[in-house]
């Protein structure tokens, strides 16, 4: 049967395809797919028609139902044993029309129905499953099986934007440039229909060209580091996935299976694709390898450093290897954990270190140990909770079940490749820069209740965290998330908050978006991760209750599981149907579970947290008096002992870096780099000058931040750590601590002992000239050595001050008088600048004597003597 759009409908074995339409709907990150096909048997006979879906193994069937002769079916998911049984009545009454099931085949199930049909009559079919999308090298990727005549659309929703669209040609150069792709910040639509003869393989055939996988590839706006927490339908879906960060050093022993399976192409590939990866170890890694057949060889005994010496050796040793012989799976895995524990016994191991075994193997284990729950739980064993396994199957005869079970047993994640180096190196790509560990998502208590999974040993680059619940009844108006994780250096603790309702309305205005995304998300996971415990359950009635959660929230939420069927009956209910789901893999052959993490027996605890989000600085009483730049800058200094306010401006130019603070005693810099104001209808002398950004270095620490309108940036001598003011958040990096408050606030300290405070202003984007500046505050409890100096600085050590012969001034609402400080007499004026802590619009009068001449007398040496060359330079001019 050739089957096409409809409007070019054809015959072929009397049968005639009036349609076949797919629709994808994907909103935050789920799917919702449908395959609509009508067909007519034209024929004089009555003859079976097929329904045939490749669907992802990740997904689940959620309805199929079908209209014959007249008579809709309509299915429904109920316990496996109670659809067959209820199959079994009706096919006994012989009132069964046939049994819908679908098979494995590689990466993909097919869902096959055929139905009987009499001459001239109509049928339509509808099948619709349900799937996650998973982030991987940094895109989510969504693909589907399409076969002649599949007219395809599909939307894409994502609330907090989308980054970037692609679809890569996997159908051949035949339909390049066919697809469409339409999209805006927060929508993207792709449509692929080629007409009949777009279709043909040439002007002249009959036959289609059409056949493959259609893949569409995106990316979403991620502005917070934090992640995304979006609430919809009383349910909650948290995503996270941080950039700017860098690796954690690595602890890798490679296990290569060389048995005489691998011969030829097989191992052709893994050499070249090993090649590559071990080019991608730096100095901070460590690794090994090990390769087996019946017997178990280790290149080295013990980790090495990933130096170009030691890399080079190891090339070397992979370029030798000739497979032959048997599969001791079994000793090989004990052997790489027995390498790591050696190495963490010795010291060798970096604390903030991720330690992991990479297996790549091709078959079933031949020799030693090949009880497969025996290999389980020894490898589980030497595992502990310290190092993670991570599976590679090769090609189509691998037990890939297996190689799966041992790898989300142990923290990792498994993939199936076809002897295809490309998927090798991508593999090891996914794991090869962890940049997390020990990440936690937390809400307060009472907020939420049957969360997933909320504790992760670590992140990899490109991938997500995802975190779903239901959102319990509130006085409130949005739902909080905290986050703690560690990184090289850094111990993070992030804060994000989503709005109760908003959501739910943008998603009433979107004609394609998939508006119960977030509870079938979280039933979704719940599913996979209650699947994974299962198979893990350490008694038969633990196993039992995993079991009855399973049927219940499959059942609820129509998902076919391993442990559900679809029953598809007449509405008359005369007639039924049966689609069978595979078998449960972990007792046999059948379809593969997705990667799952094991999910603990019952949720933890929800701790009652004490930390609240920071309030705005708008908000409470004036804070405690200190010394502020602000605005044009204005130099608010307060003087303790005289309990006094002196200010002065600094009439500098865009560009300069003004030197605030340096203090070679403790090490710590402070300094502003100028920004001015938009230059459109002013003379370029009048343009003002504002903190663009803001640094604070520590030098014995070797750390800086770097505060501008855009980012926070904390680097050292190797990394660069870049955040931004989406979110609320904590980072600890040895004795320097930076807190961001949501768009509003930073505060760096620096050993418990300097304090520096940086107030992020927000003007209109089209304001003719203002623009996006910083307010610093410092408090006076600073503890500087003796030798602090720069415009701020230089007042730790507070000069004696005499105001004195007040009169009244030319303007009646400022009192003149005459100043002595530092051996000088100068004449100063009563006026006020504004501390803008409180009210960022407004401001709070703080009244102080003003020092004219950019602060002359009052600031040693002249302003000029304290512009520097970079944001790390410390003063260096004697003043």
């Amino acid at each position: 049967t050739v089957t096409t759009g409809p409007t070019e409908a054809v015959q072929g074995d009397d049968i005639t395809v009036e349609s076949y339409r797919v629709e994808s709907r994907i909103t935050s990150r789920f799917c919702h797919t449908t395959f609509k096909s009508f067909v007519v048997n034209s024929g004089p006979n009555a003859q079976s028609i097929g329904f045939h879906v490749q669907i992802p193994k990740r997904a689940f069937i959620t309805n199929f139902t079908m209209n014959v002769n007249g008579v809709t079916f309509v299915g429904s998911v109920k316990e496996k044993t109670v659809a067959r049984n209820l199959y079994a009545q009706a096919r006994a009454r012989g009132k069964a029309a046939g049994i819908v099931r679908y098979h494995k085949q590689c990466d993909m199930e097919t869902f096959k129905a055929e139905v009987h049909v009499p001459s001239g009559n109509r049928i339509e079919f509808e099948l619709h499953y349900q799937e996650m999308m998973y982030r991987k090298l940094g895109l989510y990727e969504h693909t589907l099986h399409l076969q002649p005549g599949r007219l395809l659309d599909v939307y894409i929703y994502e609330p907090n934007g989308i980054a970037s669209v692609e679809v890569p040609n996997t159908l051949g150069e035949h339909f390049t440039g066919l697809a469409q792709v339409t999209s805006n910040k927060h929508k993207a639509h792709v449509v692929f229909k080629p007409s009949l003869k777009q279709q043909r393989k040439c002007d002249n055939c009959t036959t289609s060209a059409l056949s493959g996988i259609f893949t569409v590839k995106y990316d979403v706006i991620r502005e917070s580091a934090a992640g995304e927490l979006h609430v919809s339908d009383g349910h909650f879906v948290h995503f996270f996935a941080p950039t700017n960060l860098s690796p954690l050093p690595k602890n890798i022993v490679f296990v290569i299976d060389v048995s005489g399976s691998m011969w030829g192409v097989k191992m052709k590939q893994t050499v070249e694709a090993m090649q590559a990866i071990l080019d991608d170890l730096t100095m901070d890694d460590y690794f090994s390898i090990i390769d087996f057949n019946h017997n178990v060889r280790c290149w080295s005994d013990e980790l090495v450093q990933g130096s170009t010496i030691q890399v080079a050796e190891a090339k070397k040793y992979i370029q030798d290897i000739k497979p032959n012989g048997g599969t001791n799976i079994n000793e090989a895995l004990l052997r790489a954990g027995q390498i790591l524990h050696k190495a963490a016994n010795q010291g060798m191991l970096n604390s903030r270190s991720v330690s992991m075994i990479i297996l790549v193997s091709d078959g079933d284990p031949t020799v030693g140990e090949i009880k497969l729950s025996a290999i389980q739980k020894n490898v589980k064993k030497i595992m502990r909770e310290d190092f993670s396994l991570f599976s590679l199957g090769i090609g189509f005869d691998v037990d890939y079940d297996f190689l799966e079970r041992i790898a989300t047993e142990n923290r990792g994640v498994a993939q199936r490749i076809y002897a295809n180096k490309d998927a090798s190196e991508q593999f090891y790509s996914q794991v090869s820069s962890p940049l997390l560990r020990k990440i936690t998502v937390l809400f307060p208590e009472g907020s939420v209740s049957d969360v997933t999974q909320n504790s992760f040993d670590k992140y990899f680059s490109g991938s997500e965290l995802v975190v779903a619940g239901k959102v319990l009844p509130s006085d409130g108006t949005s739902l909080n998330s905290f986050i703690t994780a560690s990184s090289d250096r850094l111990d993070l603790s992030l804060q994000t908050e989503a709005d109760y309702m908003r959501l739910d309305a943008e998603l009433a205005r979107q004609q394609h978006a998939f508006t119960g995304f977030a509870r079938q998300m979280w039933a979704y996971i719940t599913v996979n991760q209650l699947l994974s415990e299962r198979s893990q359950a350490p008694t038969a009635s633990r196993k039992r209750k995993i079991t009855q959660r399973i049927l219940n929230l499959a059942v609820e939420h129509q998902f076919v599981t391993p442990l559900t069927a679809l029953l598809v009956e007449s509405e008359e209910a005369n007639e039924k149907l049966l689609a069978d789901s595979p078998k449960d893999p972990r007792k046999g052959s059948g379809t593969v579970i997705p990667e799952r993490t094991p999910m603990v027996e019952s949720p933890p605890p929800w701790v009652q947290l004490t930390t609240t989000p920071t309030p705005s600085p708008a908000l409470g009483p004036l804070p405690e008096r200190l010394t502020i730049v602000d605005n044009d800058p204005h130099f608010i200094i307060h003087l303790p002992k005289n309990n006094m306010d002196v200010c002065f401006n600094i009439d500098s130019k865009p560009g300069h870096i003004l030197n605030l603070v340096s203090d070679p005693g403790t090490g710590v810099v402070v300094n502003g780099q100028l920004v001015g104001s938009k230059r459109v209808g002013v003379e370029k002398e009048n343009v003002k000058t504002y903190f663009g950004t803001i640094s604070v270095f520590s030098k014995l620490d070797g750390i800086m931040v770097t505060v501008s309108t855009d980012r926070i940036q904390l680097t050292d001598s190797k990394h660069n750590h870049s955040f931004s003011w989406g979110a609320t958040a904590d980072i600890t990096q040895d004795r320097v601590k930076v807190s961001i408050v949501k768009d509003s606030q930073v505060t760096v300290t620096v050993d418990e002992k300097i304090r520096v405070m940086m107030l992020l202003h927000r003007v209109w984007k089209k304001h003719p000239t203002s623009v996006d500046f910083l307010g610093l505050y410092i408090p006076n409890s600073n503890q500087y050595s003796s030798k602090a100096h720069g415009l701020i600085g230089q007042f730790g050590q507070e000069p004696e001050v005499r105001v004195y012969n007040l009169h009244q001034g030319a303007d009646p609402l400022k009192k003149e008088a005459t100043m002595e400080v530092k051996g000088n007499k100068l004449a100063v004026t009563r006026g006020w600048q504004k501390d803008y802590r409180r009210d960022k619009k407004r401001g709070s009068d703080i009244f102080c004597w003003f020092i004219h001449n950019s602060g002359k007398g009052f600031i040693d040496g002249h302003y000029t003597t304290y512009i520097v060359p970079r944001l790390d330079s410390f003063l260096q001019r004697p003043l």
